[in-house]
């Protein structure tokens, strides 16, 4: 899996988002591309520690734990996967507001390449660097598969 910290993936993806436009829609799903964008900002800012998430129970804690490895394994996710409540949007976005908002938190989230501690997530616990890399980079792909770039 490619990681949002490596300099080549971290350019796709920013190439990808600049090939959205207004009119993008969405191959499979309900969000429009400017939900899309914003919906695709809070893992990032989560991890920045500028998103706070509230905590699951220990019984979802514990369902979230069995499928941990697949948000940072090699498998492409599939259309159509539930959205965790607090990254859901079903308000209409601004594209232009949101995709600035977007490629500030992707460079952001690049620019903590060297970082070795990371602050745990709140509902799946630790992750290294490396799988906050990766995990950044699969959830942005598969948006950005979602809108056809």
């Amino acid at each position: 899996m490619k990681s949002l910290f490596e300099t080549e993936s971290h350019s796709e993806i920013l190439s990808r988002i600049n090939t959205l436009n207004e009119s993008s829609k969405g191959l499979w799903g309900k969000m429009e591309v400017g939900q899309m964008l914003l919906h695709c900002q809070f893992p990032l800012n989560l991890a920045l520690g500028r998103y706070e998430m509230k905590k699951p129970n220990p019984i979802m804690k514990l369902i979230f734990k069995s499928f941990k490895k697949g948000l940072y394994n090699d498998s492409v996710w599939k259309p159509n996967m539930p959205t965790a409540k607090p990254f859901k949007v079903v308000d209409k976005r601004e594209f232009i507001t949101e995709k600035e908002k977007l490629i500030t938190a992707v460079n952001d989230f690049h620019q903590e390449k060297s970082k070795k501690e990371w602050d745990p997530h709140p509902a799946f616990d630790h992750f290294t660097p490396e799988q906050w890399g990766k995990m950044q980079y699969k959830h942005l792909d598969h948006h950005l598969r979602q809108f056809g770039v």
